[in-house]
């Protein structure tokens, strides 16, 4: 019987099933990249518009250009260590992978420059190039868990920069959106120290290493920002916490809610709500690493790491003052967590 779930040539000789091109980019892991964008942007003072939505979608094609290019490069490897991967066990043909990549990557530049323009293309050129420079070259050096940890961080600077609002320049939109950058590299940065014992197990100073940074990650987030970036209208008064375009569709009487700012009080909540969601989750399968660091746990304990990754961005965005947006943000994350289960985000 021939089969009838959706193919795609994409050069190759044989099809390759939409399926497998689904798996060889990790699909429901790129539901992890939006929320890089969007904390940038409200540390910038403007979490939502069609600059923002531009940037997430060059984001999540660099993202997936990434895992492509990863199985790419590491198909002898994988040969032996993960040989059902859609590589190794040739449903999709190396080639391919490297054309998908290469796709993806043209079209995440296409997208940053349609979105932000030159602010745009200049924060997606070097994150592109750390994306093809770790796939290729620094994954097996010390280098390779700065430069996936600096590439996460140009991520959430990138939300900053091309989706912030035009009368703030470049210098001052990354010294706003520095700490949420900071803070989702050095996460990035435990999960990279995780990965390196997917296979084999891990010593136990490594989970517990790593649970601290992430307690400490935790801690940091729910500190209020000493500044709340909030974006202003063209008379400099304070704007409202929703764009107009939502504020014209809501009935009448939820317009004054969505339009009123967000309080201190109602920030701070939803900031501690992702931090102990995001401790809750990833913090959770680095104990269950600890107490037995097989690979499997291990495995897993990264699988929650890039999930739990949405929580902390959640966190983020609540702290420079769109509580909206973050809570927007939580509500994909039990999605993504279902998602997972049947495509393996590592």
């Amino acid at each position: 019987m021939k089969d009838r779930k959706a193919v795609a040539r994409l050069g190759s000789r044989s099809p390759v099933r939409l399926a497998d091109l689904a798996l060889l980019v990790r699909a429901p892991a790129a539901l992890s990249v939006p929320g890089d964008v969007i904390a940038g942007a409200a540390a910038a003072g403007r979490p939502l518009g069609a600059r923002t939505l531009g940037v997430i979608g060059s984001s999540v094609c660099l993202y997936w250009a990434g895992m492509a290019l990863n199985d790419y490069a590491d198909a002898a490897v994988d040969a032996v260590e993960r040989p059902d991967r859609p590589v190794p066990s040739g449903r999709v043909p190396r080639r391919t992978a490297l054309a998908v990549a290469g796709g993806l990557t043209a079209a995440g530049l296409g997208l940053a420059a349609a979105a932000g323009g030159r602010r745009g293309v200049g924060a997606a050129l070097p994150l592109a190039g750390l994306v093809w420079a770790y796939d290729l070259k620094l994954k097996s050096t010390p280098a390779g868990a700065v430069a996936m940890a600096g590439a996460r961080a140009l991520d959430v600077l990138a939300g900053a920069v091309a989706s912030g609002p035009r009368d703030v320049s470049v210098g001052g939109a990354v010294r706003r959106a520095a700490v949420p950058a900071a803070l989702v590299g050095v996460h990035t940065g435990t999960l990279m120290a995780l990965s390196r014992h997917e296979v084999g197990g891990a010593p136990e100073r490594v989970p517990a290493t790593t649970l601290a940074v992430s307690a400490a990650t935790a801690v940091a987030t729910a500190v209020p920002a000493r500044r709340v970036a909030v974006e202003t209208d063209a008379t400099g008064r304070r704007a409202s916490a929703a764009p107009s375009w939502l504020l014209a569709r809501l009935p009448a009487p939820l317009r004054g809610v969505a339009a009123a700012a967000p309080s201190r009080r109602l920030r701070a909540a939803v900031t501690a709500a992702g931090a102990l969601a995001y401790l809750g989750t990833y913090g959770a399968a680095q104990v269950r690493a600890l107490r037995e660091p097989s690979g499997e746990n291990v495995r897993r304990a990264v699988g929650a790491g890039i999930l739990g990754l949405m929580p902390l961005q959640a966190a983020l965005t609540a702290r420079s003052g769109a509580p909206g947006v973050a809570a927007a943000l939580g509500v994909v994350h039990p999605l993504a967590r279902r998602l997972a289960r049947r495509i393996s985000p590592t």
